[in-house]
């Protein structure tokens, strides 16, 4: 009982951390920056202001209202999944990386619930807070705040090469935010040391 006491507040100091974390850099991002305004930290590292109405790393893969209740089912879901693991006692550290995921998951339904009720836009001006004028969307319809990029790698292609001969070549490309990472590395850490655990929680 005492373990699965830690265990389960350890899954919510993580999520809620995260939470946090993410949270706090989308709004003082929102707050502070024009859209497509960038900060160079390093030649590799820039805080990049993008906005995307899709999944993760700015990919539009369905329609924005079906997109917004995929991702609260996919939240509860996971949500309960973990409280499966918790009542099973398993091992923390797969319950870490499932709380991982699921507070990306989480950070990212908060932005496309509210952040376009609560915010307006930020096209040539600082978004503002609770906006007299109202947001610049309804519910379910907010935007993504993606600030996190690294142009790791900035060349250009040689001349001879097909199609894209001469033109400008950048890796890393995707612009992402906490959240992302989270789900990211929580999978990742799930993939990497826990395949048999997935597989065997999914079987009983």
């Amino acid at each position: 009982m005492r373990s699965r006491y830690r265990k389960t507040w350890g899954a919510v100091a993580i999520a809620a951390l995260l939470l946090i974390l993410d949270q706090s850099l989308k709004i003082w991002v929102k707050t502070h920056m024009q859209l497509h305004e960038s900060i160079h930290i390093f030649s590799w590292f820039q805080i990049y202001f993008t906005e995307n109405p899709g999944m993760a790393f700015g990919m539009e893969l369905l329609d924005k209202r079906m997109l917004s209740v995929f991702r609260i089912v996919a939240v509860m879901a996971i949500g309960y999944y973990i409280f499966r693991l918790i009542h099973r006692n398993v091992s923390f550290g797969y319950i870490a990386s499932i709380a991982l995921i699921f507070a990306g998951a989480m950070g990212n339904i908060i932005d496309c619930l509210f952040y376009g009720m609560i915010f307006n836009h930020s096209y040539g001006q600082l978004a503002a807070f609770l906006p007299e004028s109202g947001g610049y969307a309804t519910f379910l319809h907010g935007k993504v705040v993606d600030m996190l990029y690294f142009p790791l790698i900035q060349t250009h292609y040689p001349k001879w090469f097909p199609l894209w001969g001469g033109e400008k070549f950048i890796f890393f490309r995707p612009i992402f935010n906490l959240a992302d990472s989270a789900i990211c590395v929580g999978t990742a850490i799930v993939l990497l040391f826990y395949r048999r655990l997935l597989s065997d929680s999914f079987s009983k």
